[in-house]
């Protein structure tokens, strides 16, 4: 390989993280900077010049599919097998594997699905679905939260537990003891024992460190805190760390990601180097003013280098089916000749919404894909559901009912898993209406082969076809034109999004979205939307203010520097309730500390404040006036993670205040 070949074609910010001699190195990549193409590059750029030895590189990524194309895009540059490049799970079981058969240990089994144990964990629980209990325990094995403090840690995050809380931590200690009993692990299992293993044998550590002495991680904002864990134990007292992300797209905090791992690794580690990619190789000036106006912030600018394009459009409609047409015109509209389908993509934030849209398609004649099958009659409760309606003989009326009756209960407290299962039945029960309609002489059959026809999500992976699929679902891929539907409250942001970290990562999953877009982007909403038989009203999302606002800047030939202060100006506009006084804490000299301490930690992160802890807490510490980390972790919102990273500050902050907590009064 020629080194100085592999920097043909970079700007000067890549070839800075490319040739960059030492670590650790922090490369914060916005959207379509070509952050894959810098790690790749400086792998083989490395390996080029003597610096790296190729078979010392291990490459880590999210899913199979990335580190295939990790792969592929190595070998490209030159490069052989020799890197090994792999998710964190499959790294940590080849190297348990390998310790195990060293040792002449007998492997544990490997629990493919934990819904059957936890089902018989959680005997008779009314209607809490096993997979909301699987859900949540995964979550807190992420987080690194173990039962005893799991309370705390939902609280702190806004989560619903799918049980009471003290049942939920009986579940989860017991699951771990049903598990040793079984001598069965399951995926987290691995990542935890592998790090063990290299905790306590540091003979062994030393040997693995050698072999894998060139890590690199990318979507780093995507990193969760036992899987963290793992890197710092793989690394050791290592240098040699690459690590690329986008903190404007930390998508995962649901699932456990902690984007601040990325935020605040320079804070945490001095003698690293941050550089920044800003320049965006993907889409038009346009559609980046309005990336730029989703997040509302300066610091997501990014820097076009595509030539101008159309202005974005924002389009309401009266119906989710009008809807569903008036995106199925568009894109027979937006298709030059020769332009292939697959061109285009229309992104929406929940998998029931496809139904419709999908629908509309398939009738104007227009192939569809939904990606990866993803599409709500993909669902577990759809396929069930659909075994019992289409069996032969069955009073398909009577069914339907049943089903409509299910659906129309209460969906307050329900945990998010339950919510999108109900969506996903309820685009099952339109679906099945509309079959009823058509045909005279309903029965299970019947429905099943009129499904198959309306049903285009078939279509082979290499035909040509628009895509359809979810904002999650869309993240890492780009299309020339992007159609973004059902842009309302309850949707965007989704209605079970509280706090202020989920309302923020709300935001940074529609900016996901726009940023897929590379030439033309058109955005809509509808002033109703159906769920099975009920019809709902809805309000265009909360975000449609400044992006509107974004629009028309553009049709008038200019866009504001500074979006915070659009956003703001935009909202002001708008009357607003009248809000709650706070008066009540406002006067408090500890809780306005520690609001100065907050703000200063937000600004040197680059988050809002409320990422850092939000007023509740604060007013708990304020109220409790903790004196060590003990008493601190007993706060609501104070979990492992931030009491690790921000107690001692916090405490010190309490104690300058002059008042102990055995002076303040008891709560």
């Amino acid at each position: 390989m020629d080194g100085r070949a592999l920097l043909d074609g970079l700007n000067e910010r890549q070839v800075e993280a490319v040739v960059h001699d030492g670590g650790p190195l922090v490369v914060m990549a916005g959207a379509g900077s070509g952050k894959t193409r810098v790690l790749t590059r400086r792998i083989a750029y490395r390996v080029a010049t003597g610096a790296t030895d190729p078979q010392r590189v291990l490459a880590l990524t999210f899913t199979r599919k990335a580190a295939a194309e990790l792969r592929e895009r190595l070998r490209r540059t030159g490069l052989r097998d020799d890197v090994v490049a792999g998710t964190f799970h499959a790294v940590a079981l080849t190297q348990l594997r390998q310790r195990w058969n060293d040792r002449g240990i007998q492997p544990p089994a490997m629990l493919d699905r934990k819904y059957g144990l936890i089902s018989q964990l959680m005997g008779r629980r009314g209607r809490v679905d096993p997979l909301d209990v699987v859900s949540e325990i995964e979550w807190a094995r992420a987080r690194l939260v173990g039962p005893d403090l799991y309370g705390a840690a939902a609280e702190m995050e806004g989560r619903t537990s799918p049980l009471p809380v003290d049942d939920m931590a009986d579940i989860m200690e017991r699951y771990q003891q049903e598990k040793r009993r079984r001598r069965v692990v399951d995926f987290d299992d691995l990542l935890a024992l592998a790090t063990r293993d290299l905790v306590t044998d540091p003979d062994y550590a030393a040997a693995i460190r050698w072999r894998h002495r060139h890590l690199y991680v990318d979507e780093f904002q995507d990193v969760n805190p036992l899987q963290f864990e793992l890197l710092h134990a793989w690394r050791g007292a290592g240098d040699d760390l690459f690590v690329v992300g986008d903190p404007n797209q930390a998508i995962y905090g649901w699932n456990g990601a902690d984007p601040q791992l990325l935020t605040a690794f320079a804070r945490r580690e001095p003698t690293a180097t941050v550089v920044e990619l800003s320049d965006n190789y993907r889409s038009t000036p346009q559609i980046l003013t309005l990336a730029t106006a989703a997040l509302g912030r300066t610091s997501a600018r990014l820097e076009a280098h595509r030539g101008p394009g159309s202005v974005p459009t924002l389009t309401a409609y009266p119906t989710d089916r009008a809807e569903a047409d008036g995106i199925a015109r568009a894109i027979r509209s937006a298709k030059s000749v020769g332009d292939p389908w697959a061109d285009q993509a229309v992104l929406v934030r929940t998998n029931a919404q496809l139904v419709p849209i999908e629908q509309a398609l398939a009738e104007q004649g227009i192939p569809v894909r939904v990606r990866g099958g993803s599409g709500p009659l993909s669902s577990q409760e759809v396929k069930s559901e659909l075994r019992s309606l289409g069996r032969e003989g069955v009073n398909l009326t009577v069914s339907l009912q049943a089903l409509d009756e299910s659906l129309e209960e209460n969906e307050e407290q329900l945990v998010p898993a339950e919510i999108e299962r109900r969506q996903n039945l309820a685009a099952l029960s339109r679906l099945v209406h509309e079959y009823v309609v058509v045909d005279p002489t309903p029965t299970g059959p019947g429905l099943l082969a009129w499904l198959a026809t309306v049903q285009a999500s078939e279509v082979a992976i290499d035909v040509d076809a628009v895509e359809l699929t979810t904002f999650h679902g869309a993240k890492g891929l780009e299309w020339p034109v992007v159609h973004v539907a059902g842009l309302e409250q309850g949707l965007v942001p989704i209605s079970y999004a509280k706090t202020g970290g989920q309302l923020a990562e709300e935001q940074r999953l529609l900016y996901v979205g726009i940023t897929r877009a590379e030439r033309a982007l058109h955005l809509s909403w509808a002033a109703e939307r159906t769920f099975g038989t009920r019809v709902s009203k809805r309000q265009p999302s909360q975000h449609l203010d400044v992006l509107q606002s974004a629009i028309e800047h553009l049709r008038r030939g200019y866009q504001p520097t500074d979006w915070r202060a659009e956003l703001a100006t935009t909202r002001n506009a708008i009357p607003k309730r009248r809000r709650a006084s706070s008066t009540d804490v406002a006067s408090d000299p500890l809780f306005e500390a520690l609001r100065t301490w907050r703000q200063r930690q937000a600004r040197a992160a680059d988050v809002p404040a409320f990422v850092i802890f939000d007023d509740k807490t604060l007013r708990s510490i304020a109220k409790r006036r903790p004196l060590t980390k003990a008493q601190l972790a007993g706060m609501p919102g104070v979990g492992p993670v931030k009491l690790e990273r921000f107690g001692d500050q916090l405490l010190a902050v309490v104690a300058s205040s002059g008042a102990a907590s055995g002076d303040a009064p008891e709560s």
